[in-house]
């Protein structure tokens, strides 16, 4: 970014903070010509108070993880609850999933700051909420206890199709919950709580920015609602939101600049007692410059071209490698990786982006109305829109050939003759050279997708007498659609590439009718009409625009995926006992999925990424439930329910749960709960009619880091739903004698079997290395020459996965006049913790040992600890929030053995590729510190506004560092941006 640039940013983030201001000024005379509506009875009053933060309810206000609505019930399942006012306070950004991905329960979620590379799946710009570290796919997200059509064909819910204004709260349910709420329940369940009777008008408009002048963002919303017709009988609400984010497209930060790198140590052998791998810094790529460097040459000259490279107009310099002992210069294999020397050449880290350009807006609307005394009919709609735009790296190769024909490779190799880097006998015999390049010339890979998402319910809720007491029952239909446009910019076309640096001089008389000698591609000669341009490779700004245009292309897929539901919902309380009423809860709900798309025939292949082909299928599902709670008496609850589920793909399956609460007094409530969940197979992993990704990974065999491949994965139409097995246990302290405190603590063990997973190319070169002759037949090498390998991929139920941890919340709210006299104001502290025991996939391999990657920060992540603390304090005019966050450290791997100069020695092949040594396997954690400041105006008349300032990542602490090329972070849980600010108003009257 431009200095420039910054200043305009800066300028514009203190303009938009001085007119924030003089908007909360105005606020007051515009707000008391709005009036209050009261409401109509004390239940729908009820209905729109905050979710309390304990987790308790109050009566008629239905909590996700049980279908039972009953006054001072209180579910076995654990449940943490985030009111309106805790994620205020905290106002991360603009977007409400960010505050939701710091709860601890919910970890490794996709975000648009990990999904940078997911070019090819549909999955860049959405934020799926993923609990427990089990996958998004198996968190059930719902939206004021329905589901939602999902934004991508693997069913993510994408939370920012909500309408953020109107969410009072978030409950999270920590635990199985399909008996409920059917498939996909088998880490919890995260549902978002709209207020639903709002009254008055709100408005919100904030901005932020990064202390380096970048990443700068806003966001509008406006919501209303008020009651018309006799008695106030009907109620309408409306929302309306837009955000912008500017992308951060090149990684400036220095923490990216430091060159702490995982390398294959060159000495090592299986009998000499060193390591396979070693952290060494500074190491930076040696495989590819910015104007291409020479790998390798044919032709007598003994590799002497090697190192060579070419920057601004093809001038040639010598690489100078570093201090590791590499492969001799006159060796067949060109180093991956130098230590030292010109380790900064290679531009790849740089040239990657930390963030997206998103851009969203939203409206919704509801409409109800009481026809009667207990009957409500309602209806409600939303649109949502998003574009994204995303650099996904430079347009990197390592491979490419070169003949001696070529005249750009004799003008660059004479401007290495001048440079006295080679003889002119050396240029001479060459007869090819091989290149790596990151093409500079070239514009970067990018993804700038669109999506819209479209919901729309009916439906009638509301309570009756039966049985002396309050039943209560809603009826729904429910449409959504999504319309997804995978737009994929400035893609390497694989053939017109390989046309494009084919060039040759033109012969005398040629079919072109162009001078002898002018620079042509080969394939012209024969094929005069088909537009090839020829491209230099070998420098930096010697591209032609005209060669640019001929070898990119945008391919892209349409996808529509459509979700109708129709369910139907009682909770009643028919007979007591003598230990008290017993309640019921049934109900029944069909859905159907379908996915269809659209790939022009020019991108469905000979693409580096993408390579769409249209998915289509369609499953449906009838499914009924039954839940009772049945007091057993000296301060005991059971609670049990049971599903039936029938899948036109995949038949018939019965989930069940049965939870038990104990109060042997006021003080403390034990809880525990025994569940069976399913996950079905989603649309992509049925009918996906194949995705294509590239990327690159470590042959086994020879050692070779950064080994170039391409992959396609299809779907399974024979899946099965995967089973779980969930048990929580825990205990909630309330204690007396210590007002405004509580505490809980829920272990919690889920075992997953026939879990849909596939094997994936790092995997699956492995299995083939260790011998397992199946996996050989899944790769070979890359047809279209654009990669080294090629490999095949489906999903396929063959999997085991076991979950382990423990939750902790803790909350304590405090008058201060109470503890000191005439201190105004409340202190509210609160901190949730999950310490992660183990994640364990088994995926059924013989001679293959499961890892368990608890505490492991590369590659698939989980930490041991995640935490969350906040205190916040309180007055009428002002609230001051602090907030610690973090993860704890751990290592690179958890199947690397760590040792320096004692390793052990003679392992058999299957364990030195599984278990590989390395010389330091520590990797920090991660503590950011934020602090947000609210002023409050009153304006009376029950108007009222909120200046806020918002410091995220106050003391500027670094990412989790990772020993990596490229980004050398974990962008999962890290906070990649630094310190960043942002302001806003909040207004609101009733």
């Amino acid at each position: 970014m431009t200095i420039e640039r910054q200043f305009d940013r800066r300028k514009a983030f203190l303009t938009g903070f001085t007119s924030l201001a003089a908007l909360a000024v105005a606020l007051p005379a515009a707000a008391q010509a709005v009036e209050d509506t009261p409401t109509r009875n004390a239940a729908t009053a009820q209905a729109s108070e905050p979710a309390p933060e304990s987790g308790e309810t109050g009566p008629d206000v239905v909590v996700t993880g049980t279908r039972i609505v009953r006054s001072g019930f209180e579910a076995p399942t654990p449940l943490n609850v985030i009111s309106q006012a805790e994620i205020q306070n905290s106002s991360p950004t603009n977007n409400l999933a960010d505050f939701v991905n710091q709860i601890p329960s919910v970890a490794g979620s996709t975000r648009p700051a990990n999904s940078r590379l997911a070019i090819s799946s549909g999955l860049a710009g959405i934020n799926a909420l993923n609990l427990r570290a089990l996958g998004e796919i198996r968190t059930l997200v719902l939206l004021d206890g329905r589901r939602t059509v999902g934004s991508s064909v693997t069913g993510l819910v994408d939370i920012n199709t909500f309408p953020q204004a109107l969410v009072k709260s978030v409950e999270i349910v920590t635990g199985g919950a399909s008996a409920a709420y059917g498939s996909d329940a088998v880490a919890g369940v995260v549902n978002f709580v709209l207020d639903k009777k709002y009254q008055g008008i709100k408005m919100s408009a904030d901005s932020g920015i990064t202390s380096r002048g970048d990443g700068f963002n806003y966001s509008f919303s406006v919501a209303g609602g008020t009651s018309f017709g006799s008695e106030g009988r009907g109620h309408v609400l409306l929302s309306a939101e837009l955000a912008h984010r500017d992308g951060i497209f090149q990684v400036d930060r220095d923490w990216n600049a430091r060159g702490r790198v995982r390398i294959t140590n060159p000495n090592y052998t299986n009998t000499n007692g060193q390591a396979q791998y070693l952290i060494r810094q500074p190491v930076g790529a040696a495989n590819a410059t910015p104007g291409g460097i020479i790998l390798n040459s044919a032709g007598g000259v003994a590799n002497r071209l090697r190192g060579i490279y070419f920057g601004q107009g093809s001038a040639a310099s010598r690489f100078q490698y570093g201090s590791l002992n590499f492969p001799a210069l006159g060796g067949t294999t060109a180093p991956a990786l130098t230590q030292g020397g010109d380790w900064q050449l290679n531009d790849q880290g740089r040239n990657i982006g930390l963030d997206a350009d998103d851009d969203r807006r939203g409206v919704f609307g509801r409409v109800s109305y009481d026809v009667a005394d207990g009957i409500s009919l309602f209806a409600e709609a939303s649109y949502n829109w998003q574009r994204t735009l995303f650099n996904a790296g430079p347009q990197l190769t390592t491979s490419t050939t070169l003949s001696s024909a070529n005249p750009y490779l004799q003008s660059a190799l004479a401007n290495a003759v001048s440079a006295g880097l080679i003889t002119a006998a050396e240029r001479a015999a060459v007869t090819s050279v091989t290149i790596g390049s990151t093409s500079v010339d070239l514009p970067y890979r990018k993804n700038n997708s669109t999506r819209d998402v479209q919901r729309y319910a009916i439906g009638a809720e509301g309570d009756f007498q039966a049985f002396g007491n309050k039943a209560i029952w809603n009826i729904y239909g429910q449409y959504g659609e999504t319309n997804a446009h995978e737009q994929l910019r400035d893609i390497m076309n694989t053939t017109r590439m390989a046309n494009a640096t084919d060039a040759v001089a033109a012969p005398a008389g040629n079919a072109l009718g162009v001078p002898t000698g002018t620079v042509v591609c080969r394939s012209s000669l024969t094929a005069p009409g088909n537009g090839c341009v020829p491209l230099n490779r070998l420098g930096i700004g010697v591209a032609s625009q005209g060669a640019i245009d001929y070898v990119l292309g945008d391919p892209y897929r349409d996808q529509k995926l459509k979700q109708t539901v129709a369910g139907a919902n009682l909770s009643l309380t028919p007979f007591a006992t003598w230990a008290g009423d017993v309640s019921i809860a049934v109900g029944a709900e069909y859905r159907k999925e379908q996915v269809s798309g659209v790939v022009p025939t020019e991108f469905q292949s000979g693409w580096s990424v993408g390579n769409f082909l249209p998915t289509f299928g369609s499953y449906n599902v009838k499914e009924a439930y039954l839940e009772t709670v049945v007091p057993l008496g000296a301060g005991v609850e059971f609670n049990g329910a049971v599903r039936g589920t029938d899948y036109s793909t995949s038949g018939y399956v019965t989930t069940w749960k049965v939870g038990t609460t104990w109060r042997p007094i006021e003080d403390i409530r034990f809880r525990v709960t025994r569940s069976r969940d399913i996950r079905a197979p989603n649309l992509n992993e049925l009918f996906q009619s194949g995705t294509s990704r590239t990327n690159t990974l470590t042959d086994p065999a020879t050692g070779r880091t950064n080994v170039t491949f391409r992959e396609t994965t299809t779907g399974n139409p024979n899946l099965r739903p995967e089973k779980a097995d969930s048990t929580s246990v825990g205990v909630v302290l309330q204690p007396r004698f210590i007002p405004g405190f509580s505490f809980s603590a829920d272990g919690f063990l889920i075992k997953l079997k026939d879990a849909i997973g596939q094997y994936f190319a790092q995997d699956i070169i492995n299995r083939c290395f260790e011998g397992r002759t199946e996996f050989c037949a899944a790769y070979g090498a890359d047809p279209t020459g654009d990669r080294e390998l090629f490999f095949r991929a489906s999903p396929f139920n063959f999997a085991r996965q076991t979950v382990r941890g423990i939750d902790f919340d803790a909350t304590y709210k405090v008058p201060l006049d109470d503890m000191f006299g005439n201190v105004p104001g409340d202190l509210t502290l609160r901190g949730l913790a999950t310490r992660y025991i183990d994640n364990i996939t088994d995926a059924g391999v013989p001679n293959v040992i499961p890892v368990d990657i608890v505490g492991q920060l590369g590659g698939s992540s989980l930490p041991k600890w995640i935490y969350r603390f906040n205190a916040t304090y309180d007055t009428d005019s002002f609230s001051l929030t602090g907030t610690a966050r973090g993860v704890s450290g751990g290592t690179y791997g958890n199947n690397y053995v760590v040792c320096d100069g004692n390793c052990p020695v003679g392992r058999p092949t299957a364990i030195v590729s599984q278990f590989p040594t390395i010389d330091n396997n520590d990797i920090g954690g991660a503590l950011y510190v934020d602090l947000n400041l609210t002023a409050k105006i009153d304006a009376g008349t029950g108007a009222k506004a909120e200046l806020f300032f918002n410091v995220t990542n106050l003391f500027d602490r670094d990412p989790i560092l990772l020993p990596e090329t490229g980004l050398a972070a974990n962008s999962t849980y890290s906070d990649l941006l630094g310190r960043s600010f942002r302001i806003g108003i909040r207004m609101q009257t009733r």
